[in-house]
């Protein structure tokens, strides 16, 4: 198991897609097994922690055939990639049959040398977990009914979307509260005994085979949300949460497993208690996307130790593409501020090379779209700078921005301090399409007497100012609309 550090630096890669591309690039048959030096190397870029492998698990043929039919997904499937071909729709990788690495991928031995060259590199591996739903081909549709949200005949007549016939059992399908059943997948019961030790017994399989796992719509299972959702089909709620049993039990075999959960509606602090390294921390994304500066910077006043178990990031494969929601400064802006936060950060394949086209999973393909090369070498200097400094490993503090009073453009300024072992660093945004100036008080009295070096680590400038200045009345920060300043600043005699 490579051990990740406290807040990992994750990159997300679509792996049937990634795979397709190199095959292509290469003329050769491609699976986890065959992914020449280069290919890797590209994929964990300096200061990458983890890859996480999306969609290895075995899909369902069923799941397909159902994708295959439904023509709402289908037009979605078209808007992405217009000439896409029925045998390019794989089916979803959330609609897992078993939890074994898909035969097309190269199976488990291909799934072991993707791990054994991450490991070579210093990188972690992360993978998948469904605890929500299994998909109708699963076998533990057949061989383990007291595993599932059961209904009746009456249940089916009157929902017939809602249910699923077996010719045995009928079953609820997967759904959370909010959006109607999915058609794809049959809900597990997260009230049953026999589901958790279940539960329990897989995930301590897969991890075996990787360092930690991403949960999908991990809420689901929290015993009041599942209450809510299932009412009188789930049974008596138990006294023991779904998540703090589970959880406990998988790390009795592997203590150092991470688990990092898909979280919304508020819920991170509560999926934290009970047992979770990292949630996602939905809420900076809206904010940083549809609400401003001063939303931004309330979000910052949390505990600095709940921002240390978040997950900040721009996209993922379930959200837009960056590109596609920001400008190019709005972009690099953005991603300053996600680089260097507290807390773990995660990056999706392309989001460095600028794609515009947030792909379905379902497919195995995605347009061809030209790279934009400096955005990529932004993000790789960013990611290596942040990284090299060891800024991350301080304590992380929220800096207050000063105006005068003709001039409140320091409320679109945002800015914090690291401090610690790896040196002392200021970071500075103006998230705003509109010039900013501030003073902002940094937090090191001991610079007092002397001169301070502050040098910004992305484009290498280099200023002085008197140690004094800098706690009163502080540092004086002009910057243009989207601009950042990441200074490691140091006294003349370091």
């Amino acid at each position: 198991m490579t051990a990740l550090p406290a807040q990992p630096v994750v990159h997300e890669v679509n792996t049937r897609v990634w795979l397709r591309e190199i095959q292509q690039r290469t003329g050769r048959h491609t699976g986890l097994a065959d992914v020449p030096k280069d290919a890797w190397d590209q994929l964990t870029p300096h200061g990458v922690d983890a890859v996480w492998l999306m969609g290895v698990w075995e899909r369902s043929p069923q799941g397909r055939s159902i994708a295959l039919r439904d023509a709402s997904l289908r037009d979605a499937f078209a808007r992405a990639v217009p000439d896409i071909g029925e045998h390019e729709i794989a089916g979803s990788p959330y609609c897992i049959r078993r939890y074994e690495a898909d035969a097309a991928l190269g199976g488990g031995e291909g799934l072991a040398a993707a791990r054994a060259a991450l490991d070579r590199r210093g990188v972690g591996l992360l993978l998948d977990y469904v605890p929500n739903h299994v998909a109708p081909d699963s076998p533990w549709v057949t061989e383990h009914p007291e595993y599932f949200v059961r209904g009746s005949a009456e249940d089916l007549r009157r929902e017939p979307a809602a249910f699923l016939d077996t010719g045995t059992e009928v079953y609820a399908r997967g759904r959370d509260p909010f959006f109607p059943p999915w058609p794809d997948v049959v809900q597990l019961n997260a009230f049953a005994p026999a589901l958790r030790a279940a539960t329990t017994e897989v995930l301590t399989g897969i991890g075996r085979v990787c360092d930690g796992v991403r949960c999908d719509m991990a809420m689901l299972l929290m015993n009041d949300v599942f209450a809510r959702t299932w009412g009188q089909h789930a049974g008596a709620p138990p006294q023991e949460e779904f998540w703090p049993a589970v959880l406990a039990g998988v790390r009795r075999h592997h203590p150092g497993m991470v688990f990092a959960a898909e979280a919304y509606w508020d819920l991170e602090w509560a999926l934290q208690q009970q047992g979770f390294d990292f949630c996602y921390d939905k809420r900076l994304y809206d904010r940083m996307l549809h609400e401003g500066p001063e939303s931004v910077r309330q979000h910052l006043h949390a505990e600095v130790e709940y921002q240390r178990h978040l997950v900040r990031f721009l996209e993922n494969h379930d959200e837009p593409r960056a590109a596609h929601t920001l400008s190019p400064a709005e972009e690099r802006a953005a991603a300053v501020v996600i680089a260097t936060l507290p807390g773990a950060t995660l990056w999706h394949e392309g989001q460095f090379t600028g794609r515009r086209t947030q792909l379905p999973v379902f497919l195995d393909r995605r347009p061809d779209e030209p790279p934009d090369t400096a955005l990529r070498a932004f993000h790789e200097r960013l990611l290596s700078a942040v990284h090299k400094s060891g800024m991350r490993t301080g304590s992380w503090r929220l800096l207050d921005t000063e105006g005068w009073p003709d001039n409140p453009s320091h409320r679109a300024l945002l800015a914090w301090a690291w401090t610690g072992s790896g040196g002392r660093f200021a970071v500075a945004v103006n998230y705003s399409g509109q010039p900013a100036q501030a003073m902002i008080r940094l937090p090191w009295p001991e610079l007092r007497g002397s001169t301070a070096v502050l040098t910004d680590l992305l484009d290498g400038s280099r200023h002085e100012r008197f140690g004094d200045d800098l706690a009163d009345p502080g540092l004086y920060v002009a910057l243009d609309p989207w601009g950042t300043h990441v200074f490691a600043v140091a006294d003349s005699g370091a």
